[in-house]
């Protein structure tokens, strides 16, 4: 429109207590996450004539948004009050009433006091409620609306739990009632298990964060919404276990429904969920792959063969479910083999454990018991986004035992150049390095350097109570190969896990 008609506009809009602002009309939006510039922005002033009445916002939502976001504040002098709820074209989608001062929905999941759903396009409303404006009281508004036109990672935290870079603790892989996890009721009898019960077991084992990985599911995220500012130690990532007749895999970050359903064990079928997963900036770990696939574990064993080199970020190399059966963390049903096929042919691939949980209230004595292993990420901050860094970093260790306090970190120096796990040494044909390992909460145990796959009987070494240690200089050969570190008990048991370094040629 032109100058002179939009400021008729707005002057027209301003006595009806309205003004609109745009970003742009069909400009991208910036995730609501980030604060970044809003969509639309409603702004307007309500008097004492609004007073004991509803005032509604209109706004038309395009075609195509996946995710809409209200961010409302309004001045409270004199003690006003405006209380706020939302319609869409077709339905009532919620009231939040003063309770909220902002909202946010998407077709999984939405702000306590709203539905998610479908996001359709057309005439919407925030509705203002004034059960409070004084006489001569004049309270400004302003609603800023964020849309997001695609799937993207979604935080169901406003902030970071902690700003603070460091490691954090938690469980990959667990389930509850929205597919096949089980808890016992107040009568004792097993019932498909709620979404707040598996969170209460993982904030009272002291973990800072899970991932509830339902089956297939996009159920639970919507509950781990609601549930995240309630539990504000513990942060919920979205996740969910693409469970098909070829294998499971693990898809974290994204709420987007992904279609799990292959026709057969082949890439072509494969790439449909795993690429709309990377376009949503997910992270897809290859689940206990070493498993049988039968009538025992159906679809459990990785039977995909012809993956492109990358497609996998991680792979689940410890299971908790597997050590139950098979009383050891390193059986050859576990993700070893599989791990080091993928890192033989190249590929950076961190390694992860998860407790495979289908019983929160599973003792933690029990092996496979929620949390048991914990897998340790080193994050820049705990959020979603941290965590999915840190994973993709390979800075990263599985605790079996899911302790509170081990420590597991390799480090590998030549020269100016400086790795810790997950990052890469360029070295020529006779150039060494350096390596010290940091291991603590391990009362005493032996260390373990492991090669290209392999342990190295050279390197390794017995220690007692917290060490720093430093092992035989690594020396090039002008070839690629990965080193790593597990540490072992008194009788050989395997304690903790650690990810790689990987040496590559200088050029």
């Amino acid at each position: 429109m032109g100058k002179r008609f939009a400021s008729a506009f707005l002057a027209l809009s301003c006595a009806f207590g309205l003004s609109v602002a745009t970003a742009g009309a069909q400009a991208p939006a910036t995730s609501a996450a980030d604060a970044g510039a809003p969509w639309r922005v409603l702004e307007g002033d309500l008097g004492h004539d609004r007073f004991e009445h509803y005032t509604e916002l209109p706004f038309d939502l395009p075609p195509g948004v996946t995710r809409v976001t209200i961010r409302f504040t309004y001045d409270r002098a004199q003690h006003s009050v405006i209380d706020l709820g939302l319609r869409d074209p077709q339905r009532f989608r919620g009231w939040g009433g003063g309770a909220h001062d902002h909202m946010t929905l998407s077709t999984e999941d939405a702000t306590q006091g709203y539905l998610p759903g479908p996001l359709p396009a057309g005439h919407w409303n925030l509705i203002l409620g004034a059960p409070n404006i004084r006489p001569g009281a004049k309270a400004h508004y302003q609603a800023q609306i964020f849309i997001e036109r695609k799937p993207t990672i979604t935080e169901f935290a406003d902030a970071p739990l902690s700003s603070h870079p460091g490691w954090y603790r938690g469980d990959l892989h667990m389930h509850s009632g929205d597919s096949d996890g089980h808890c016992r009721s107040q009568a004792g009898k097993s019932v498909s298990c709620p979404v707040y019960r598996v969170v209460e077991t993982a904030a009272a084992r002291g973990l800072d964060f899970i991932a509830l990985t339902d089956h297939n599911s996009t159920a639970h995220f919507n509950a781990l919404r609601e549930l995240q500012p309630a539990f504000d130690k513990l942060l919920l990532v979205p996740g969910r276990e693409i469970t098909t007749f070829w294998g499971h895999s693990n898809v974290f970050g994204p709420t987007d429904v992904l279609d799990f359903r292959m026709g057969s064990p082949h890439w072509d079928q494969a790439r449909r969920w795993i690429d709309a997963a990377h376009a949503e900036g997910g992270i897809v770990s290859i689940n206990h792959p070493g498993a049988p696939s039968g009538e025992i574990c159906m679809g459990c064993g990785w039977r995909v063969d012809d993956l492109p080199q990358g497609v996998a970020d991680a792979v689940e190399v410890v299971n908790g479910g597997t050590m139950r059966e098979t009383g050891a963390a390193d059986s050859p049903l576990q993700g070893f083999a599989y791990w080091n096929r993928l890192l033989k042919s190249g590929a950076h691939v961190t390694g992860i454990g998860g407790s495979d949980s289908h019983e929160a209230d599973r003792p933690l004595t029990e092996a496979g018991a929620l949390g048991m292993p914990t897998t340790v990420v080193y994050m820049p901050e705990l959020s979603v986004h941290g965590l999915l860094a840190g994973l993709r970093s390979g800075r990263v260790f599985i605790d079996v035992e899911s302790t509170h306090d081990r420590i597991l970190n390799l480090t590998a120096k030549a020269g100016p150049q400086q790795a810790e796990m997950g990052g890469t040494l360029r070295l020529r044909a006779g150039d060494s390095a350096d390596l010290a390992v940091e291991v603590k909460g391990v009362s005493s145990g032996t260390l373990q350097l492991i090669v290209d796959g392999e342990s190295d009987g050279a390197r390794r070494v017995a220690f007692a109570g917290d060490a720093s240690l430093s092992l035989s200089p690594w020396r090039a050969d002008g070839r690629a190969h990965w080193l790593r570190a597990d540490v072992r008990d008194a009788q050989g048991r395997l304690l903790l896990v650690g990810n790689p370094i990987y040496i590559a040629a200088a050029r």
